[in-house]
């Protein structure tokens, strides 16, 4: 009997094998950066509900789902488009689907379900916030498919970020509200964030893309000209979130988000002491994704207050 396989081992063999792939091509989905991005929408649907009602907390379930879906298409489009570039690089090369045993068609099917899956359940929620999720979806195509692939083409690049970060905000916004100048102005704070973002990331991804020939902001102007674009727009995300607060645009209790901008002000001059390396951007992200979690919590507690107390 030692030796051969009895005629259920194979099937058990199959079976426990199953999981493995299962949990290799999920594994595929950069979870941490879709987790951060369902901020956007999430404020938005608050910002704009009239009422807390079992009926609207399902929709707000189903947006957060259908944007999840749709955020780790772009995601995964991105890497899957970019996998050429990714083996070349030593920082991202073990990290990639093919380091997990992935082939690019197994992700690319995953890729267009997730894509097919989102716009389902945005459609569910309304006619707007599918149309919205269209939209990010064609930026998305434009950012990273191949023969477009405009992460390579300077300024414009951020300025897909700037349209996305607005729309993500919007996509929420138009489930409970139309879109008015309320939505539009709130809606600018969030893409100003994402393309401040979009600087910092490429500054920090310098090596790696003048290693591929993409020819990023970075690349094109320098990691330190990138990197000080970032700061701006960042500094221009405070002034505008204040000013936002103090017309009763956002609760006015965000005004105290100045009080953060030091902080963020503190770890991007340290960043820059450090020879803006590889590390030192990581942790600056680290530090300014926590300080923008605090404002995004800040208000949702704040907007769910007063809507609790009508």
């Amino acid at each position: 009997m030692w030796g051969h396989m009895t005629p259920l081992e194979p099937a058990v063999a199959i079976r426990s094998a199953r999981p493995r792939w299962w949990s290799r091509l999920l594994s595929s989905i950069r979870f941490d950066e879709v987790c951060a991005l369902q901020g956007a929408p999430l404020i938005g649907a608050i910002l704009s509900i009239s009422a807390l009602t079992i009926t609207n907390t399902l929709e707000v379930a189903i947006l957060v789902a259908g944007n999840f879906c749709l955020v780790s298409h772009v995601f995964l489009f991105n890497d899957w488009s970019g996998i050429g570039g990714d083996l070349n690089d030593p920082r991202r090369a073990p990290r990639t689907f093919a380091a997990k045993g992935l082939s690019r068609s197994e992700v690319g099917y995953l890729t267009l379900s997730l894509l097919a899956l989102g716009l389902l359940l945005l459609r569910v929620v309304g006619a707007t916030p599918f149309c919205i999720g269209l939209a990010i979806a064609g930026l998305s195509a434009l950012y990273s498919a191949p023969g477009l692939h405009l992460k390579g083409t300077p300024l414009f690049n951020s300025g897909l970020h700037l349209a996305g970060g607005m729309l993500h905000f919007l996509l929420g916004y138009a489930a409970f509200s139309a879109i008015d100048a309320r939505g539009l102005l709130v809606g600018c704070f969030f893409g100003l964030v994402f393309s401040a973002g979009h600087f910092t990331h490429e500054a920090r991804d310098h090596d790696g893309d003048t290693l591929n020939g993409i020819r990023t902001n970075a690349v094109a102007f320098g990691r330190t000209q990138s990197f000080i674009a970032g700061l701006v727009l960042f500094t221009a995300t405070y002034a505008l979130l204040v000013a936002l607060a103090a017309s009763g645009l956002v609760p006015g209790v965000l005004t105290v988000a100045a009080l953060l901008y030091p902080l963020h002000l503190v770890a991007s001059l340290r960043a820059l002491r450090a020879g803006l390396t590889f590390e030192s951007l990581v942790g600056l992200q680290r530090c300014y994704r926590a300080l923008y979690a605090i404002i995004g919590i800040v208000m949702v507690v704040a907007t769910l207050t007063s809507l609790s107390r009508s």
